[in-house]
Order: structure tokens, then sequence, then C-alpha cells
């Protein structure tokens, strides 16, 4: 009796990552990061630093704090930080400090109520971070691929352009992973993002270096996307907030790659911040025409809510037996990875990268390289496809039901706190905790719950039934309130 197409994948996992777990010695030694005399940046000792984007922009309306005294603050402590942690890949300060005194020149002349104001700019001044897989204006845009490095944007992503339109100032682009598909953020053009709670430990991926950057206190709200758990990892393993709205609400234009296809229901561009009071603000801005599909303005009483939860996926119906499959089965791309690689460009042959990387010759990263060689290996065909949507149709509708319009879920974020460098090589699949979630739509917002006893951030992912974003960020501030939200790296 031929083996099951389960029992095949296992074999072909089970092989493949025997030969990964053999690579990790080599890929430690290769890309291992500068020394530093401290394993942690150094605490925040300007106040300026340690307020919300709501706090900042109303400072800056009221005429109280300038806001090229706040730019330059924030430019201080990326040139402290940034070079132990490698988020910023790279800056635009001149140009942030000439729209800095742009703000309070505008600000000494004009004579607006701080009311009119605040609805016309909801951000005026505050600092701001991009992921480099979107688009700003005079910046790289290559998603870290090498065939992409001399790509510079000539306009803005439409949430970046909703965000300059509302008064924020971009300070640089952030590190990723090699277009955006792994969830450690490292590259050939960038090089490696280091966690501010402990250099030798991963930031995630794909928003890794957005996440590290926030949580090193060198942005206070930034841009992320997330199409299998690319803004909640980062955001757990940084030990900040981080929200996946629900799909098609917030624009995704403007980014490279851009998912086409069915890919369009997983990705989800969304807001990451140190501050939960920042998240609801940065959705209502970036979502543009769509935030009428949303319920932001609903009063939401936590008394009245239904809370679930699970502690792990322990086998569970939820993730081992329909999560894996289910999410390989939904990578029925239009474009396929491997050409992505190549910029749709030369053809690249996966196997022949992987003998190229072995001996330092490949301009692209292992994750990728694995990545596109397990795309050739599994085939869907018609008959499979329908199987596994019946399942996530069927998983879907009983999580609907049970959630309802007044229901939360709380879930592990990932199966450990943030990894060392490397050690997601070995545990390729652990991204499910997030990624079932991606899958079936639902909107989730990341949540910091402290740190644990060595010092790494814990977090628990909050979910709700489509639409229903408003829940998740109400319980988002509560829990903040509750553990204390975001600590600063280096008080420990």
């Amino acid at each position: 009796m031929a083996p099951s197409f389960t029992a095949r994948i296992q074999w072909f996992l089970l092989r493949a990552l025997g030969f990964l777990i053999g690579l990790v010695g080599r890929a430690a030694l290769v890309l291992k990061g500068p020394k530093f005399a401290s394993k942690t940046p150094r605490p925040v000792t300007e106040p300026l630093l340690l307020l919300s984007g709501m706090q900042l922009a109303k400072l800056i309306r009221q005429r109280k704090v300038k806001c090229i005294d706040v730019v330059q603050a924030y430019i201080n402590r990326i040139k402290d930080v940034n070079p132990m942690i490698n988020g910023i890949v790279k800056y635009r300060f001149e140009e942030a400090m000439k729209e800095a005194h742009a703000v309070d020149q505008k600000l000494a002349e004009m004579q607006e109520d701080e009311t009119t104001l605040e609805k016309k700019c909801p951000f005026l001044g505050v600092p701001f971070t991009v992921k480099e897989a979107f688009q700003l204006q005079g910046m790289p845009n290559s998603s870290g691929l090498m065939n992409r490095r001399d790509a510079i944007s000539k306009t803005d992503a439409t949430v970046v352009a909703l965000l300059k339109e509302a008064g924020a100032i971009p300070l640089g682009i952030t590190n990723c992973s090699e277009l955006c598909m792994w969830y450690e953020s490292s590259n050939k053009i960038y090089g490696r993002s280091n966690n501010p709670y402990d250099l030798q430990h991963t930031v995630g991926g794909s928003s890794g270096g957005e996440g590290c950057t926030l949580a090193a206190a060198c942005s206070v709200i930034g841009v992320g996307s997330d199409i299998g758990g690319s803004i909640r990892m980062p955001a757990f393993f940084n030990g900040i907030f981080g929200h996946k709205p629900s799909p098609g609400v917030v624009p995704n234009k403007g980014q490279f790659p851009l998912a086409v296809g069915v890919q369009e229901l997983f990705q989800c561009t969304g807001p990451m911040c140190r501050y939960a009071e920042d998240l609801t603000p940065m959705l209502k801005v970036m979502a543009g025409p769509g935030i009428k599909r949303l319920k932001l303005d609903a009063k939401v009483h936590l008394k009245d809510l239904k809370f679930y939860w699970m502690e792990h996926d322990g086998g569970s119906f939820l993730m081992s037996k329909v999560d894996q499959d289910l999410i390989l089965a939904q990578k029925k791309e239009p474009i396929k990875f491997v050409d992505l690689l190549g910029d749709h460009g030369k053809h690249v042959t996966p196997l022949w990268e992987l003998i190229k990387w072995c001996l330092g010759l490949s301009v692209y990263t292992i994750p990728s390289i694995g990545l596109a060689l397990l795309e050739e290996k599994l085939k869907y065909n018609n008959e499979k496809y329908e199987k596994f949507k019946a399942v996530e149709e069927s998983l879907h509708k009983e999580l609907v039901e049970m959630l309802g319009d007044d229901g939360v879920f709380l879930y592990p974020s990932h199966p450990t706190v943030a990894p060392k460098h490397h050690v997601p090589l070995t545990r390729p699949f652990n991204f499910a905790y997030t990624g079932v979630f991606s899958a079936l739509g639902f909107p989730v917002t990341q949540c910091p719950l402290g740190l644990n006893a060595k010092g790494l951030p814990l977090g628990i992912q909050v979910v709700a039934a489509p639409f229903n974003d408003h829940l998740t960020l109400a319980v988002a501030q509560y829990l903040e309130k509750t553990f204390g939200g975001w600590v600063c790296p280096g008080k420990f």
C-alpha cells in the first residue's frame, strides 16, 4: 500500500530537517554577528522616548514640546543603539529634521485649535519607522533580495502615505527576512537583526527589524505586514504590541513582494507599537476608507465578553490536525516563490543554489533556498486542495460560532520565547501558532505580558471573529494595564 500524502510530507520534512540541522553549525559561523560588551542596549534616559505616539502628538499640538526635539531625541537613541540591534537599515535623518522643523514652523504660524488639528493630523510630528518591504519614497525597497539591492522607491506605499498625511515623520526603514518568508530577519544585503533583550536571540520575522527597533525605543510606532505571523512573532519576541487586522481592511499596495491571488486572503498590513493606546488610532489612519468595515468606536465592556483559551495545541484539531496541512494547502500560489527569488528575471535552481550556499557562493539565504526546494517537492491537485479547503471552512465556521460578536480567544504566540539565532532552522513549522489565524482570516492582537526569568519577553495572542478587531484591541489595553505592557530593555 502506497504511503499517505501526509506520511510522504513527514518523510521529506524529516530528511530536510536532518540536513538543515547539520548545517546549523556552519550557519552559526558564517552568520555570526559582531561582539558587544553588553548583551542589551542601555536603558532609556530621555523622557520623550517613554511617551506614546498619542501623548507626543498631543504635546506637539499644544506647543508644549517642539517636534524637532522629539525627532532629535529619537535620532540620538538610534545612533546609540542601532549598531547593536541592526533594526534600521537606512536612515533619513536629514529629511526627518527638515520635516520636524516644518511642523514647528507651521504650528507657530497657524491659529487652528487643538481639536481641529487632532482630527486633521492625529499623529502630527510623531516619528515612525517602516518595514523595508514597503515603499518609502527615496528609500530602498529590496525585501532583502540581492537582485533588488539597487531598487529605490519613487513613491510611498498606501499606508505610508496615509501616516504621512496624518502628520507622522518617517525616520527610516527596517530589516526583514529575504522576501519576507522566514521568521528570522536576516539577509545578504543588510545582515542580521538582534533582539534588544539579548543580542544572541532572534527578533523574529519577517517584520523583525521593525519589532526590535520599537522594542529598543528607537521608534514609537511602525508599519509591518503579516502573512503567517510576520507582525505577531516579532511583536512577541520583542515585547511590543502588533495587530493583524481582519483581511481586506488595510490596503497592501506598495510593498514587495505583493500577494496576489489566493495569497491576498492571508496578507495583512498592520500597526506595530510600544503602547496599546496607539493601536486603534494607527489602524484608523492606515485603513483609510476600509475602516468602515470595522466597529472601532463601539464601546467594549470587558465584563460582558466571553473568554476562551488554550495553553498549547496539545495535538488538538485546532493546530496539529488542521493547521500545518491547511497552511500548506492554501499555498496554491499564482506566482511561485522560486520566481520571486529571481525577481522574474534569471531562472533560479534551488538545488544548485544549495550547493553554492554550502560553498559560500549563493546570494540567497538558507531559509529561502529551503523554501524553494520545499515548493518543488510539494504538489497539489484539485482533489487535495478541495479536501483541505473543506477542513478550513469547517474550522472557520466552528470558531466563528463559538466567538460570535462578543468572544475572544487567548492563544500562545509561539511554542517558546524568542529562540537564539539560527534555532528557527530546526523548527520551521513553529509559525503554525500564528499561521492558523492567518489562514482562517481572524483579527489578532499580539500583547506583551512582561519578561520571563531570563529577561526575555512573554506574550499572548488575542483573537476575535472577523471584523471584531475592536474586541482584541480593547483587551490589549486591559492587558497593558494589568501586566505593564512594554518593558524597556536593559532594566532587567
